[in-house]
């Protein structure tokens, strides 16, 4: 927010002061690390010169401030509060938000990162609050927050602890607090923070101890509400509706105002996840300092068993970026590197530390952040972050939110985050006390990276993606359906409006029949002996298996249930604060997994197959002998084997696993083609399993291009002869129950999408396909059979053909 920026951190023993190597030029830091200043060691010149490897540099120019005067509702104890923490004026947004909202307009604010946008809804929330603290009778007044991770919401406290404003009752509410300190939170707190999971699991369920609270509330803020996408946001979006629905049974028709990082349309995001029209506010209003970018890519990394004509690969993003990190902190630059994983983040934090360590500097200044972590732990690694003790830290998104981390001079990004959002939202990490800084992308190892430091217009000239999410899911419907049925019955009337969409009704004859609910002439009651919000869990995960070290018992670590074969098999190795354990049994019906402490000097990486059946289309595109698709799949999962890898990347060795069958009924985009046709374009019958194979991985690589997607959250399949079809097909799914809408949006972009496939294998400058083309790290055949030049050929065909559309019909 406006006002006195905080102060720098100070020095570490043993380091040279933050920002000694030019405290206002990040182009000297980048010209540091491209001209190899950490000496010839593995990274500088044994797989290629540093100067190489920086393929793009771009520099985003400062923003001048928009300010706009505290607004004369505000009320005089908050407003005094702010004025003695120095605060002179509002950035232009945070005043447009706060006026929205203080005249009971639903209202969303989509504004870059530490553009100050809790001020917008502080100023509204917080004036009403202790407006109401004062009246002389009743509770007066209450707010609701709710932040994606309990880290944030912890934060947010923080802040508000810190204006030490009189009569202002304010707490957390999540799995960190004591029953007694729960109890107290629904008696006597005004504004409660907490995140969807309790909101879902505890407020809601036991709406009736919340009465008071329930009655009185006024505003529910919606913090960071971009993250909330795909099947997590369509999830949350239903539970947003589960708790305006309780709220109207106590009378009370609270203002939503929700915070986003910049997106595409934020008002309709906001509006598909509360069910009701939201105003945006959009242009921001706060200055920032220039930021220098630099897109680096690393060298190949040679072998001498590779096989003839087949690329080299790369070096991991994740070892390149310990070595960016630790050269960075070693030039007094105060850096955070985000990687994709937890394990990432416990990779880059460990190789960092040792690479200072061999230098003789102390590598306790760098640590990793990461969820899992217990509370004491993620304070005490903000803390240091704050005061500057730690010079470094390997992080995952979890930093990515708002949490309010100053100082920092320089970003590393091991591998492209998945969206243009999320890759701002990571940048504006650095110079958020009004410093200039730096950012690097490193590239990973596949054909999206690949493509985008080749095409930097991709990611500078493009626009934010539009958030997939879809509330009418019937998957994610019917669940939440029977637990608003057991928070409150369900009445006819309400099926009337567009709380739980067209399908409501029908799924509600579904749970009847499966007697979960009992129909009665006033509605729709819950039946089932056991606990409803049991039935659902809001980020798709299932239950939590436990990773418990076999000597002591000590737990230290958990997994969702959902990834447990893929990450805590046995043989696997799992990280936790550095930590590295081996895993020698896993239980599945305990939901245990035992291990010893040791590092064997490699991680492990699952591989799954999967075979797929095809079902109803839903839309469909025919141009000549060229069909293209979109409709329900249903898929079986395994996984099968995994690999052992060394720090560098390099696989020593894959072995088998026996996993149970997973079916997921999804959503998929499939395109199919003559064989004869195929072979007119140079792809005979011996080359076609290779050549779809190839064009199968790429486009999985390519999708999140085009939709807010992971590619881990993707699949595939290709074959010469799909028995569905009758011809050679390749289909591309959504990786969760009942589709995220990622397919879709590949169909709808399907020339975009696969002519930017075409141009990453084409670009490519492998002779027969690597990891930054056609190869899949999640590969369940070995990567075999993969044909690059009929790849290139199978999809210019279809590009060539994709022109002349003769039928876009929905089925």
């Amino acid at each position: 927010m406006p006002g006195a920026a905080p102060s720098p951190p100070g020095p570490v023993p043993g380091f040279p002061s933050p920002g000694t190597a030019d405290p206002a030029d990040p182009m000297a830091w980048l010209a540091a690390l491209a001209a190899g200043s950490g000496g010839n060691d593995g990274r500088h010149g044994r797989w290629g010169e540093p100067g190489d490897r920086l393929r793009h540099v771009r520099q985003i120019p400062e923003r001048i401030a928009e300010t706009a005067p505290l607004p004369p509702w505000v009320t005089p104890t908050l407003a005094g509060a702010l004025q003695a923490g120095g605060l002179a004026a509002l950035w232009s947004h945070q005043a447009q938000t706060a006026d929205l909202a203080h005249a009971g307009e639903h209202v969303v604010v989509s504004t870059g990162t530490a553009s100050g946008k809790s001020l917008g809804f502080l100023l509204p929330v917080l004036s009403d609050l202790i407006d109401g603290a004062a009246a002389p009778t009743g509770r007066g007044a209450t707010g609701l927050y709710l932040a994606p991770t309990k880290a944030l919401a912890r934060d947010q406290l923080d802040r508000i602890n810190r204006l030490a404003l009189p009569g202002l009752r304010a707490a957390a509410y999540d799995g960190d607090a004591e029953p007694q300190e729960r109890r107290w939170v629904r008696e006597h707190a005004a504004y409660v923070l907490t995140n969807p999971d309790l909101l879902h699991h505890t407020l809601l369920p036991g709406h009736q101890h919340w009465a008071p609270f329930l009655r009185a509330l006024r505003y529910v803020v919606v913090d960071e509400c971009h993250v909330y996408r795909g099947v997590f946001g369509a999830h949350v979006a239903l539970v947003l509706r589960r708790l305006r629905r309780v709220a109207a049974r106590y009378r009370s028709t609270p203002t939503f105002v929700l915070a986003s990082a910049t997106v595409a349309d934020p008002a309709a995001h906001a509006q598909r996840l509360i069910g009701m029209p939201v105003r945006p506010v959009t242009r921001d209003g706060s200055p920032r300092a220039a930021v220098t970018i630099g897109l680096w890519e690393p060298a190949a990394r040679p072998s001498a068993a590779a096989e003839p004509g087949v690329g080299h690969p790369r070096r991991s993003a994740v070892a390149e970026t310990a070595d960016l990190l630790a050269d960075l902190v070693g030039q007094g630059v105060q850096t955070v590197a985000f990687a994709r994983s937890r394990v990432g983040v416990e990779t880059v934090a460990a190789a960092a530390r040792r690479r200072l360590a061999d230098r003789g500097w102390p590598g306790g200044a760098i640590a990793a952040y990461r969820g899992g972590y217990l509370p004491e732990e993620r304070r005490a690694l903000e803390q240091q972050l704050r005061s500057g003790q730690l010079r470094g830290l390997a992080a995952t998104n979890a930093l990515e939110l708002g949490i309010d981390v100053s100082g920092l001079d320089a970003v590393v990004l091991a591998g492209w985050p998945g969206t243009v959002s999320s890759f701002w939202q990571q940048v504006g990490r650095g110079g958020r006390a009004g410093r200039e800084s730096l950012a690097v992308l490193v590239a990973a190892d596949d054909p999206l990276d690949s493509y985008l430091v080749a095409h930097p217009e991709a990611i500078f000239e493009r626009p934010v993606e539009a958030s997939v999410i879809d509330p009418t899911n019937p998957h994610i419907v019917g669940p939440h359906l029977a637990c608003a049925a057991a928070e409150l019955p369900i009445t006819p009337a309400e099926l009337d409006g567009e709380l739980f969409g067209p399908e409501a009704r029908g799924l509600l004859d579904d749970l009847v029949a499966t007697g979960v609910l009992r129909r009665r002439p006033a509605g729709w009651y819950w039946a089932h002996p056991q606990r409803a919000t049991e039935l659902v869990s809001l980020r798709g995960i299932g239950r939590t298996v436990q990773i418990v070290e076999r000597s002591s018992g000590r737990v230290v670590g958990h997994v969702d249930d959902a990834r447990a074969d893929a990450v805590v098999h046995e043989g696997s190795v799992h990280v936790h604060q550095g930590q590295s354990f081996v895993v020698t049994e896993f239980d599945r019906d305990q939901g245990c997994a035992l291990v010893v402490a040791g590092d064997p000097g490699w991680s492990t990486q699952a591989r799954s197959a999967s075979t797929f059946r095809l079902g109803r289309m839903l839309a469909e595109r025919i141009a000549g002998p060229l069909k293209v698709a979109f409709g329900q799949v249903t898929v079986d999962q395994q996984v099968v084997s995994y690999l052992r890898r060394l720090p560098d990347g390099e696989v020593i060795g894959e072995h088998p696993l026996d996993s149970p069958v997973r079916t997921l009924t999804t959503t998929g985009v499939w395109w199919t083609l003559p064989e004869a046709e195929l072979a007119t374009a140079g792809v005979g019958a011996a080359d076609l399993p290779g050549a779809l194979h190839a064009a199968e991985h790429a486009a999985i690589g390519m999708l999140p291009l085009i939709a807010t997607a992971d590619r881990w959250d993707i699949g595939g399949v290709s074959t010469a002869l799909h028995p569905d079809t009758g011809l050679p097909t390749v289909l591309v799914y959504d990786g969760v129950a009942g589709g995220a809408g990622f397919a879709q949006r590949g169909y709808a972009a399907i020339a975009d999408w696969l002519g930017a496939t075409r141009d990453v294998i084409a670009g490519c400058g492998c002779v027969a396909g690597c990891p930054s083309c056609v190869h899949s790290p999640k590969c369940g055949n070995g990567n075999s059979p993969l044909d690059k030049a009929g790849a290139i050929a199978v999809l210019g065909l279809v590009l060539g053909l994709l022109g002349p559309l003769v039928c876009d019909a929905p089925m």
